[in-house]
């Protein structure tokens, strides 16, 4: 079975957990019949006139403790599960946030941009202009990573196993590479999480199978070709794997990771990691500081952004709903 067919299976499970057993068993069932949820392999569907968020619900921290305000080294500020009449939104599978302008990424190729300047913020959906392959093929635009510096977005296509550069005001492409040091990637293992270092380097990191996995540093930009790369490791908790990164203000590695089980569900963690020696073979590996596990809000937890304000530091996480009604695209603000 997929790995979206469980995500899909497990998040349904657990909603139907706070109804009873039966409904759990249900849900089982129901998964069984369907197979997976997840999109099929052509995938584009078309925009209605006006698109819109048409819900922008704020949910609890922990559904069963509505006053809880910390998880872990986290203090929770907000979070919201969001809706909209465009059948494009959804599956986010990066995010970036700019004062109160959200730039997230779906796993179709999609671009969606909203603001938090209104109780219903309006919504900007759009294709990306380029990419690999037919953009009339999910397989071949499935963007799982994306960094943003000085005005240029650089997007990770994981079957493609390759990186492009666009400009940030029109999202036309600026570049491309299909970097040697990521080519045997395999297809649903490639770059789940991109982080871009002082000085212009780049760390992009594969999913992985669970254990230690490939990290590639770049010494350049990673979206012209040719650019010098090396291999280290990167050692994710265990039994997770990685599904974004951010730079934390202080230069550390925050790390997002995700895990599928029959008896949790899905569930979310998050490390802080030290920049090891950047040099061929070294071993990037984390210290825990939080878990998302039900009764606290958790899907299938991908994007990951950092912010700062007021002098504290802000952690932003954003979740792929597979595009399937019975999960949920949520939002969620911690200070760290």
């Amino acid at each position: 079975m997929s790995l979206s067919a469980k995500v899909n299976g497990l998040v349904m499970a657990q909603g139907m957990a706070k109804r009873g057993p039966m409904r759990v068993l249900a849900a089982f069932l129901i998964l069984l019949l369907l197979g997976t949820f997840a999109p099929p392999a052509r995938y584009r569907p078309k925009s209605p006139p006006r698109h819109v968020i048409t819900i922008f619900e704020r949910v609890p921290l922990d559904w069963r403790r509505p006053k809880r305000a910390t998880v872990g080294a986290l203090t929770w500020l907000g979070g919201w599960a969001i809706q909209s009449n465009d059948p494009r939104f959804g599956g986010i599978s990066a995010l970036h946030v700019d004062g109160d302008q959200v730039t997230a990424l779906s796993d179709t190729g999609m671009v969606i941009r909203f603001g938090f300047s209104s109780a219903i913020p309006d919504m900007d959906i759009r294709p990306l202009s380029a990419g690999p392959g037919s953009a009339d093929i999910k397989g071949d635009r499935d963007a799982e990573s994306m960094a943003v510096q000085g005005g240029r977005l650089w997007v990770g296509f994981e079957r493609s196993n390759a990186i492009w550069r666009y400009d940030l005001k029109d999202w036309r492409p600026q570049g491309s590479a299909r970097p040697q040091a990521m080519r045997r990637w395999r297809s649903n293992r490639g770059a789940e999480a991109m982080v871009r270092l002082p000085g212009g380097r780049f760390l992009v990191f594969s999913e992985g199978g669970g254990g230690e996995s490939p990290v590639i540093l770049f010494h350049g930009d990673p979206a012209r070709p040719g650019t010098r790369a090396e291999t280290m490791r990167y050692l994710p908790p265990l039994g997770y794997r990685i599904t974004d990164a951010a730079l934390l203000p202080d230069g550390r590695l925050l790390l997002l990771h995700r895990r599928v089980r029959m008896t949790e569900g899905v569930s979310a963690k998050l490390t802080i990691a030290r920049l090891p020696s950047l040099a061929a073979g070294a071993l990037i590996s984390g210290r825990e500081i939080a878990v998302l596990r039900t009764p606290v809000a958790v899907d299938n937890m991908e994007g990951l952004s950092v912010t700062s304000e007021h002098g504290r530091t802000i952690v932003w996480i954003a979740s792929d709903d597979n595009f399937n009604p019975l999960q949920r695209t949520l939002l969620l603000k911690f200070a760290l």
